[in-house]
């Protein structure tokens, strides 16, 4: 079986402005290429997991978030980074459903499509939300990203950056 990264995408892979939906505002973070190019060396296999409530909200379409998504994984591609699935949760926060970070959905289809070793896997995000669904997904690591107080994270770095540079010290915790 397979270890993985699951990686929120606002303010993890990118700067979190609020809604990003349009290629010119999408920055990616410092550090987050070294950073998945550092897990693909030891055998990682990449997903991301992102909410995105702007689709149910009405701030931006389905056609919107698809093709940002296909700018970004060219972009990844061309860095070698190989992006096995993009899941992503479209409802509001007020809609039921079962993909909305904290709940499980979108981990659940991963594994149903992939052989993934949650417990040899690793969560990164800047939300409690994403710390949660690590939890109860049963992702055997979390890292937390960014000022604010996040609950049960195995690791908490205040960007990329410094969890890029807390690695690169110590890979032997990513085998």
């Amino acid at each position: 079986m397979d270890k993985a990264l699951f990686l929120d995408r606002d303010g993890i892979i990118n700067v979190d402005h609020g809604y990003v939906h349009r290629i010119e505002d999408f920055v990616f973070n410092p550090k987050i290429f070294d950073l998945l190019h550092l897990f693909i060396q030891h055998n990682y296999k990449l997903f991301i997991v992102t909410n995105q409530s702007g689709i149910g909200r009405g701030y931006y379409s389905l056609e919107d978030f698809k093709t940002l998504t296909s700018w970004m994984l060219h972009i990844f591609k061309s860095h070698d980074i190989p992006i096995e699935a993009v899941k992503f949760c479209p409802h509001a926060p007020e809609e039921i459903c079962g993909c909305r970070k904290p709940k499980t959905g979108m981990i659940d289809e991963i594994c149903q499509e992939y052989r993934i070793d949650l417990k040899r896997s690793w969560m990164i995000g800047d939300k409690q939300s994403d710390i949660d669904l690590a939890l109860y997904a049963k992702i055997g690591k979390s890292i937390a990203i960014g000022n604010r107080i996040i609950e049960q994270a195995t690791y908490h770095f205040k960007d990329i950056s410094a969890c890029y540079n807390f690695f690169i010290t110590h890979q032997e915790w990513l085998d």
